[in-house]
């Protein structure tokens, strides 16, 4: 359980963002390839908050749920930010973090990567949503360097899954967080287009 804490500093980080995301912002760009910010938010909601509960209760998220506009719902952060607080409670259980999870098509990897791996999506994409949406975010120190570790470790993958673009390179004194955004192929001077 070594990671909870910052799941808990990561989760956060996403309810506040969530809840500055205003309807005229959801059809603009973001940082995150092709996707607008309504298909990002949704695509970080389902993920972030459904799938880490669901992750750590050993559960397969619902179909219907892949097609889902969790925007299209007036207080969408709101939900967003409880169900939030649910996973989180949810992984607070030590058994959360014992042996692995099931990926499906035979494959599973270990609850504590599977918990890396989604402490990153929350604060990567919680990047791409502030940026989209003229917002910052701050994530502590020990929070960027567990999404430091896991960009580090598992980057190779999510190119190859187009989940990440060829790395940004950064300047040589950049901060941890800075360094993780570069390794996913995120340029940390992006800004919305004028």
């Amino acid at each position: 359980m070594d990671l909870h804490p910052q799941l808990v500093d990561a989760a956060a980080e996403a309810a506040r963002i969530a809840k500055g995301v205003t309807a005229d912002r959801l059809a603009g760009p973001t940082p995150c390839g092709d996707f607008d910010t309504r298909t990002l938010v949704n695509h970080w909601v389902l993920y972030t908050a459904y799938g880490l509960e669901k992750r750590a209760r050993r559960e397969p998220l619902p179909q219907e749920w892949l097609t889902r506009d969790f925007t299209a719902e007036p207080d969408w952060a709101d939900t967003y930010a409880g169900q939030l607080d649910r996973a989180v409670r949810a992984w607070a259980e030590p058994a959360a973090w014992e042996g692995d999870i099931e990926l499906g098509e035979g494959s599973s990897m270990p609850a504590r990567a599977i918990a890396g791996m989604i402490v990153k999506e929350l604060v990567v994409h919680g990047w791409d949503v502030a940026k989209a949406t003229g917002q910052e975010i701050r994530p502590t120190e020990e929070t960027a360097k567990a999404v430091l570790a896991v960009v580090e470790e598992h980057g190779e993958i999510y190119r190859q899954y187009k989940g990440f673009a060829d790395p940004v390179e950064v300047p040589a004194d950049a901060s941890t967080f800075d360094r993780a955004l570069g390794l996913s192929g995120r340029d940390p001077r992006w800004t919305l287009p004028a």
